[in-house]
């Protein structure tokens, strides 16, 4: 008897999820003496990582080196890159894993991702954080909350959404049944994920393996080493061979032969708006080949505002300007990068901005009294390093201004001024611990709001500060489409899933909400069931006897 037809009856619910609690890591605490264990043990180790394909471990001998940001000299592990032979066996394994997979009870896939939650939560957590911080220069709390707490959230939630999801079908006529089947896509889906944050390369890949589908998972070659933990945390956790095929290597490469493949069913990415437009020109030029029409499911970059009222608190709005746009060194998609302030708040705003980044500690991020870490790599350094230099030729910078490299990749969290509110720091996202300030007059308020909805292509997050309920609403009108994810007198950063779905529009990406329904609606295909219990055996109609 296979899997499909276990004798099990009965409609199961899955338990119900509960965020899972951030660890607080103080002095003495058990999590903080097993991850200075765990950091101490990895930092030494240096893990050759293999492509995996239905299982197997392929060793190509093509091998790149991972470095911490914050030790550039120091090695923590070398991996294989995948061949496009690799790419193409990839494909063929997850079509045969697809059948049993796909024939599995939703209730027994769900099963896999929350003994995977159960793990994550418990003896694998310190792993993940730890390679996390190792590999992405996150700090503790940083790492804490993205490898440990959310992505056990998506494994938690996800398994509940899907519930709600198979559950939701059609009314029934009287003498019939209507049903809806929610098929997994034919085909493979093609997981691209960026290095900022563990937990979107565990959920770009497992939300669409929860619905049924076999997924290709291309991690970006800085984060490397926390999504092989993350791929060998879900084969622990029962996953079969060739669900998730590992293929980390050069990205244009494995991209050739993915997109131009007739069993593309689709693609769940984050990255860059450039990587994903090229995607879906790609995409595009090769429609007559695809077997179906691919799923694509991007969130690219973001501009992220903070706006402040005149009746707003000084101090609130600094604090989210420095945890806004300075944790994790900027680099989040949501952080906050440009913010509006009025005459009369400026000088209050400032002066707590800069005694709070004075008091920030940056540096190597086992030293948990480090409040920011490096940025990723020598390209972001450089790029970051050149809008410093703008800024210090055309606008006043108000604090940091720094880059160092001499160890690790190290940008100062900075504050800029301009009065120029087209000005390029205002306008590019930039991907590092920079924040742009345009201060505007008291009385151009709704001006204001339109030049936050008008200046940047994206519309990811942002944040309204204000005491005063009208200006509240005047912000939820005229920045109703500047973000997909809106906070009030809160920093636009720190979506908790099953809180606060993920995703925005326009430049920003497709908006279909990591961490919802909404999301694992794009990775099934739904087929509408008729069954009638006694069909007519006449066909004639009643109107058509004679009068």
């Amino acid at each position: 008897m296979d899997s499909s037809s276990a004798p099990i009856n009965g409609i199961r619910r899955v338990p119900p999820p509960v965020n899972d609690p951030i660890r607080s890591y103080a002095p003495g605490s058990p999590e903080k003496v097993e991850l200075k264990r765990r950091l101490a043990t990895m930092s030494g180790d240096c893990p050759e990582i293999p492509v995996v394909v239905g299982g197997k471990a392929i060793h190509t001998g093509e091998l790149t080196d991972v470095r911490s940001p914050h030790d550039h000299q120091h090695v923590i592990a070398r991996f294989h890159r995948a061949r496009p032979e690799d790419v193409l066996a990839a494909i063929a394994a997850g079509a045969e894993a697809q059948k049993e997979w796909a024939s599995w009870r939703w209730e027994d896939r769900a099963t896999v991702m929350l003994r995977a939650a159960e793990l994550l939560s418990t003896t694998w957590r310190s792993t993940l954080n730890a390679a996390t911080m190792l590999g992405q220069s996150k700090t503790v709390y940083q790492s804490e909350i993205d490898a440990a707490c959310e992505m056990t959230d998506f494994f938690r939630f996800n398994a509940h959404f899907a519930q709600e999801l198979y559950t939701e079908q059609p009314v029934s006529a009287p003498g019939m049944w209507n049903q809806t089947d929610y098929r997994p896509l034919e085909g493979f889906v093609y997981a691209v994920s960026p290095f900022n944050f563990t937990a979107i390369g565990g959920n770009l890949t497992s939300a669409p393996a929860l619905m049924g589908n076999v997924v290709l998972w291309k991690p970006a070659g800085t984060a490397v080493l926390s999504s092989w933990y993350m791929h060998q945390l879900m084969t622990e956790a029962g996953l079969p061979p060739g669900v998730i095929n590992f293929l980390p290597g050069n990205a244009a490469a494995i991209s050739d032969v993915a997109l131009s493949h007739r069993d593309l069913a689709g693609v769940h990415f984050t990255g860059s708006n450039e990587v994903f437009n090229s995607m879906w020109e790609t995409i595009g030029r090769n429609m007559g080949r695809y077997r179906s029409y691919p799923r694509i499911v991007g969130e690219t970059g973001g501009k992220d505002f903070i706006v402040a009222h005149p009746s707003a608190d000084p101090r609130a709005v600094a604090v989210a300007i420095v945890r806004g746009g300075f944790e994790y060194q900027g680099q989040k998609c949501s952080a906050a990068s440009r913010a509006y302030i009025p005459k009369s708040l400026w000088k209050a705003t400032l002066a707590y901005a800069q005694e709070m980044i004075a008091d920030i500690r940056m540096g190597d991020v086992a030293d948990f009294r480090n409040f920011m870490g490096a940025v990723i790599d020598k390209k972001s350094f450089t790029s970051i390093s050149e809008y410093l230099a703008d800024a210090g030729k055309n606008a006043k910078v108000l604090a940091g201004g720094k880059a160092n490299s001499e160890k690790g990749w190290f940008v100062e969290p900075t504050l800029v001024q301009t009065e120029d509110p087209s000005y390029r720091l205002l306008c590019e996202e930039i991907f590092g611990p920079v924040m742009t300030c345009y201060v505007y007059d008291d009385a151009k308020w709704l001006d204001t709001l339109k030049l936050v909805d008008s200046t940047s292509p994206y519309a990811l997050t942002g944040a309204v500060f204000s005491r005063d309920r009208k200006a509240i609403l005047e912000a939820h009108t005229a920045l109703r489409n500047a973000a997909g994810n809106f906070y009030v007198n809160d920093k636009p950063t720190g979506a908790v899933v099953g809180q606060q779905p993920f995703g925005g529009a326009r430049g920003s990406g497709t908006n279909d909400k990591a961490g919802s329904r909404m999301n694992l609606m794009r990775w099934v295909s739904a087929r509408t069931i008729k069954e009638t219990f006694v069909p007519p055996t006449e066909y004639r109609y009643p109107f058509m006897d004679e009068e």
